[in-house]
């Protein structure tokens, strides 16, 4: 899967009470994504679009593990999410539901808002095509892989118990 966006920039230790306050959760998932991330940067919600690309540092989606965040961020359109580290429960739920997420050393200090970026998910290279970098992501897990290219956790069961 190749992927070529706008790039969307966060810092560190992004709790998932960020992403969506806990305000905003009961909130239906498109409602939560005209407001997510809007205390960090009031801009992304009101002018992200389909395909662009979030990039975040270390921690991103620490926390109270709210299960929503992924889902209101898959909602705004973001194509693939790419941090230094992910919290763990975080990661899971993205893969869960089928949103793309990258975990690439490196990668926070080489954006910058704006920059256009292309993602190979297969070999896990990032290169940031505004400024002639290229970064290499983390491999992702085979089984996870899996999920990913089956679109989340539900169409892999279904997959599953079909051929069960």
């Amino acid at each position: 899967m190749a992927i070529h966006g706008r790039c969307w920039k966060f810092g560190d230790n992004i709790p998932t009470d960020e992403i969506v306050r806990s305000e905003r959760v009961l909130l239906s998932i498109p409602e939560m994504a005209e407001h997510v991330l809007e205390n960090l940067n009031p801009e992304f919600p009101k002018s992200v679009q389909k395909g662009d690309i979030l990039v975040a540092g270390k921690h991103f989606g620490q926390s109270s593990g709210r299960a929503v965040a992924p889902k209101a961020l898959q909602a705004t359109g973001i194509a693939v999410i790419i941090v230094e580290y992910a919290a763990r429960l975080f990661y899971r739920n993205c893969f869960e539901i089928g949103l793309p997420l990258l975990e690439c050393p490196g990668i926070n200090a080489g954006v910058e808002d704006g920059d256009t970026l292309s993602v190979d998910m297969a070999s896990g290279i990032v290169v940031n095509e505004s400024r002639g970098t290229t970064f290499q992501a983390k491999a992702i897990d085979p089984f996870l892989r899996e999920m990913l290219d089956l679109g989340g956790l539900i169409p892999m069961a279904q997959r599953l118990a079909e051929g069960s």
